[in-house]
């Protein structure tokens, strides 16, 4: 079992360990009485892992109830954030009691916006079943739902009690879901961590223990020093301003994961260009990233790409800050006018 512990707002721990989903009502007593406990769960995990944590949380002296979204980012929306609201007040929990995120990101980033709100403000765990989620979105605090003009515009930061990663999940997942978290796993190797990024010369799932660290105390140091985003926390963000453009541009056809992969190619390129990184390092990272199964090359122009990133939230004014990669292991915040986006994102293209 290996424990991360987050500084931040709210002081918490991320527990990682196979097998734990069945201990996750005895992990949660720890931090949390027992109470009500309102279980967000989607239509892919419910049948896989919620009768398991309602036994758990039962078993711990919890009173359980559940409500289950559509797998699907579609589903981080408005309707589902008021209707999951409407679920909580029928349901009478109260700001004593407590809501459990089960699932992926999209579960975990709608569930911690309602505890942010509902009562205006309830404890709230993560128990993430997906990479992607283990290794990023659980931690930290982000919570937020997409609107039609942009993704992850309207939420706030609200960090859990407890996050408990029971990487047995990971078993049953698809194989491009496995491989959308790799994409996150790649980032913090490229952000500041040259040893992890090393370590996935080999596959990820021999070390998963060791990775799902490394990537969470990545997180933590960063998180513990900047929580609400306003300096090293958008070092985070590697490729994530393209990729939140691609998303948008291919109605979400294109899961964030693949996003994210050609978002790291795109700016890769674009400061190989730039004379910010060597083609050696640059050729390395691109290579790594397809090593694993995940796109590089971006079906849309750089118009495209630019016209939509107008609305993310980094932008500030008439700039906006990417994230530059230097050297494996070496990113920076690279702050640029948004007339110049375009021509940076051709240079990646």
């Amino acid at each position: 079992m290996k424990k991360v512990t987050v500084n931040a707002s709210r002081v918490y721990d991320i527990i990682i360990d196979k097998g734990i989903l069945d201990r996750a009502g005895e992990l949660c007593a720890t931090v949390k009485k027992p109470c009500r406990a309102a279980i967000l769960t989607d239509s892919n995990v419910a049948p896989l892992y919620l009768a398991r944590l309602e036994k758990s949380l039962s078993g711990a002296g919890y009173e359980t109830v559940s409500y289950t979204i559509p797998a699907g980012e579609s589903s981080k929306s408005a309707e589902n954030y008021l209707a999951f609201l409407s679920f909580l007040a029928q349901n009478k929990i109260t700001r004593s009691d407590c809501i459990f995120a089960l699932g992926g990101g999209v579960v975990g980033d709608l569930c911690g916006f309602c505890a942010a709100t509902y009562l205006r403000g309830v404890e709230f765990i993560q128990i993430p079943t997906t990479l992607l989620a283990m290794v990023d979105s659980s931690v930290g605090g982000k919570t937020a739902i997409d609107i039609p003009e942009g993704k992850n515009l309207v939420g706030a930061f609200y960090q859990p009690s407890l996050v408990i990663c029971d990487y047995d999940t990971l078993s049953t997942l698809p194989d491009d879901i496995f491989t959308d978290g790799c994409a996150e796993v790649i980032k913090y190797g490229l952000i500041n961590d040259k040893e992890l990024f090393c370590k996935l010369k080999n596959p990820i799932m021999p070390q998963i223990e060791d990775i799902i660290e490394n990537c969470v105390r990545n997180k933590r140091d960063v998180v513990d020093a900047d929580e609400r985003d306003t300096g090293v926390r958008q070092l985070l963000n590697l490729g994530h301003t393209a990729a939140h453009s691609i998303e948008a541009l291919s109605d979400f056809a294109i899961s964030h994961g693949s996003a994210v992969a050609m978002g790291m190619a795109i700016i890769l390129r674009a400061a190989a260009a730039l004379g910010h990184i060597s083609k050696e390092d640059c050729d390395e990272a691109i290579g790594r990233i397809s090593s694993y199964g995940l796109p590089t090359d971006c079906p849309y122009s750089a118009r495209e790409l630019a016209d939509v990133a107008l609305n993310d939230k980094k932008r500030q004014g008439g700039s906006i800050t990417l994230i530059m990669p230097f050297g494996i292991g070496d990113s920076r915040l690279y702050k640029v006018s948004v007339d110049s986006l375009e021509e940076i994102f051709k240079a990646g293209l």
